[in-house]
């Protein structure tokens, strides 16, 4: 398994204490795994390049400045929140589902990381109170449904970031159709990683 060398190829300030976290990771996967299918078994040998480096990519694209709040939307196994939550220990990141036995599995992860800026809730995004300075999600629905999760939620200005892949152009243009005033920036990963596995994958960034 390619574990911590990957995030230090692109992330080479990371101090040690963070380092630490993230390496063990392999085996807190490997032990949760086997109680909930977090990440498909096949696919937990590639954990870091395919789930964790790819939950990073969003530190590339936007700046997770200490005292705000950032929800993750249908976590899952806990990505992205999870690593940027490693990532950026002054942040206060809140990673939502409605699957009890997932967030169950992260609260889990998240304790025996013993980070104290993760935390795991059992809900559906749209009957959370908020609000929050940034929200981040990987792949859970198309871009209008995830954005119609989070109206009134936003603190202040809209900060959005997705993880997407693929042709992206009618779940764009369905979002635009119903809120014609948003921007929305795309960035091909492929400019940040050079692993194939991002070939087709994107940051989208859309912004009030």
């Amino acid at each position: 398994m390619v574990k911590t060398e990957i995030i230090l190829k692109y992330f080479p300030d990371i101090d040690k204490k963070t380092i630490h976290l993230f390496d063990k990771l392999a085996d807190i996967y490997s032990t949760e795994n086997e109680k909930v299918n977090l990440i498909s078994r096949k696919d937990l040998e590639n954990l870091y390049t395919n789930h964790i480096l790819h939950s990073l990519t969003l530190a590339k694209f936007c700046s997770f400045k200490p005292g705000q709040t950032v929800i993750d939307i249908g976590t899952g196994g806990g990505f992205p929140g999870i690593p940027l939550a490693i990532m950026f220990p002054e942040t206060s990141f809140f990673l939502c589902d409605s699957i009890g036995k997932k967030i169950r599995a992260v609260q889990s992860i998240v304790d025996a990381l013993e980070i104290q800026n993760a935390h795991a809730i059992n809900n559906r995004t749209e009957l959370l109170p908020g609000p929050f300075d940034i929200a981040v999600v990987r792949a859970v629905a198309p871009m209008a449904t995830l954005y119609s999760w989070m109206e009134g939620k936003w603190k202040n200005n809209i900060q959005f970031y997705m993880l997407k892949g693929g042709d992206l152009s009618e779940e764009m243009n369905s979002l635009l159709e119903i809120h014609p005033g948003l921007q929305i920036k795309q960035f091909p990963i492929s400019d940040v990683y050079t692993e194939p596995f991002y070939e087709t994958k994107k940051v989208v960034h859309i912004l009030s």
